[in-house]
């Protein structure tokens, strides 16, 4: 099993929290941190940019990478959203095992 988080950013709450309800309840990812509102500075069309952004921290498996990343595409508001993966190489084993119960699809 190959774990990972997810990283991306909202301009808005009930965008982020949405996501986050999608994901977990259709055993996506085993959780999902919906942080408090940082300032993002980017360079966006020639532009420099500053926004208010809550991130996003989605936990799972790498065999879920593309559907979140689709639901994220569709859900998002942005042209281009933030759309990181990265690898998790270790953790506490129950927390691991714990991701894994989570998103299986079995259910």
């Amino acid at each position: 099993m190959e774990f990972i988080l997810i990283i991306t950013n909202f301009p808005d709450k009930a965008g982020a929290v949405a996501l986050a309800e999608t994901l977990i309840d259709q055993h996506l990812a085993a959780c999902v941190n919906v942080q408090s509102p940082c300032a993002s500075i980017y360079r966006w069309q020639g532009k420099t940019e500053l926004a208010e952004e809550l991130p996003v921290l989605i936990k799972t498996q790498r065999q879920h990478y593309e559907r979140i990343e689709q639901l994220i595409k569709m859900m998002h508001p942005y042209e281009l959203p933030e759309v990181i993966m990265v690898p998790i190489v270790g953790g506490l084993p129950a927390y691991l095992q714990w991701i894994a119960s989570e998103t299986s699809l079995s259910d």
